[in-house]
């Protein structure tokens, strides 16, 4: 998505912080019982989700890659991978320590 790793990871948190929510106060919402178009609905957010964290963490590397810069397009990824990690990890930590 971005050069800059921090912002890669933040992106993902909030898109995950986003459907989250959505999953947590949907069903508070009073309606129709959809049947089966529940199923097809989570399924569809499945694909959408990996297809949107793919593109967060993966696009700039590809491209870095395929331009020819194979070890700034790793340390980009991992970059990533480790502030995500971290955020995780604080999150984890503060839900289960406060």
């Amino acid at each position: 998505m971005t050069k800059k790793p921090i912002l890669n990871a933040l992106a993902a948190v909030a898109y995950i912080s986003l459907v989250a929510t959505l999953m947590f106060y949907g069903p508070h919402i009073e309606g129709k019982n959809l049947g089966v178009l529940i199923p097809i609905t989570m399924l569809s957010l499945f694909v959408f989700s990996a297809a949107t964290m793919g593109f967060i963490f993966f696009y700039w590397p590809v491209r870095l890659y395929f331009d020819g810069e194979k070890e700034k397009a790793a340390g980009l990824f991992l970059k990533t991978l480790v502030f995500f990690g971290v955020i995780t990890a604080v999150i984890l930590l503060t839900t289960f320590l406060v």
